[in-house]
């Protein structure tokens, strides 16, 4: 598979990705470190099983495209960039500082593989719409990844672009849909109906796929189904993720949009996460 480095395993590369969010997090005292511990598995499985790109050339016009709506998880995408090469390890340390590449929100003017900014929910899957159209009409075999959160689902903006995604027949467009059942007004179940979001996207004409998002085996058979579905229709994985995945006491805190970590937390964090590395 594209970028896959024998002897350097999955588990390994997700550890790395939880390593370099907790570094940056040390850095500024703050972050959306929840989220980025949580999806760090499926950003291993995107980065060092599924997506074709080149980490000294990140504007090939070749690679695969991921693209970031949840602009506030820019620090777990930053993590996976410089695990991938694409960022160099050194700037870890420049995290939300000023004239840094490396913004608290990601922004795409900014960072090398930030492909878009996306700070205003509910815009990236219309955004991802429009690159995987023009990738179609360029003939650029290519796939747009757009990961985008549970409460953007309550978005009706992300439901435009789902419609306009099956109208234009994007076969080149996998969704992720991190469903860590939190946003910014509490748990994400609370805040507008939720029935099982599967079916709802196949009814929509997707081809869906809901899977435990902290299990890597699952989440790369998840990836290898959507790239090779034959039908001729965008698809989704909603990869069911638990916030501060790796680090037991932050996990059995009381969960919020935005997990407190105090000073002295971040070493401790680190501690745990040294002692947990897969061989």
């Amino acid at each position: 598979m594209p970028n896959a480095i024998p002897n350097v395993s999955l588990a390994q590369r997700a550890w790395a990705i939880r390593r370099n969010a907790l570094r940056m997090g040390e850095v500024q005292g703050q972050g959306y470190i929840g989220q980025a511990l949580g999806i760090a598995d499926v950003l291993a499985v995107s980065y060092f099983h599924a997506m074709d790109y080149r980490a000294d050339d990140p504007g090939w016009e070749g690679r695969d495209r991921f693209c970031l709506s949840i602009g506030h998880y820019a620090i777990a995408l930053y993590a996976a960039l410089i695990e991938a090469g694409i960022l160099p390890e050194d700037e870890i340390g420049t995290y939300g500082m000023d004239d840094s590449r490396l913004p608290m929100s990601g922004m795409a003017a900014y960072t090398p593989g930030m492909e878009i900014t996306g700070g205003s929910l509910g815009h990236g899957l219309g955004i991802s719409v429009g690159i995987a159209l023009g990738l179609k009409r360029k003939r650029n075999p290519a796939f747009v990844y757009n990961m985008l959160s549970d409460g953007e689902l309550g978005e009706g903006s992300t439901w435009e672009a789902v419609m306009s995604a099956v109208q234009w027949k994007l076969d080149n467009l996998i969704a992720i849909v991190d469903f860590n059942n939190q946003q910014a007004d509490g748990p994400t179940t609370h805040a507008l109906a939720q029935v099982p979001e599967a079916p709802k996207w196949e009814a929509f004409g997707w081809h869906a796929q809901s899977v435990d998002g902290n299990d890597i085996d699952a989440v790369k058979a998840a990836f290898d189904t959507a790239r090779t579905h034959a039908a001729a229709q965008p698809r989704v994985i909603i990869c069911n993720t638990k916030m501060c995945k790796g680090i037991p006491f932050l996990e059995d805190r009381e969960i919020t949009h935005f997990i407190r970590v105090e000073p002295d937390e971040w070493a401790r964090a680190l501690a745990i996460l040294d002692e947990s590395r897969p061989q």
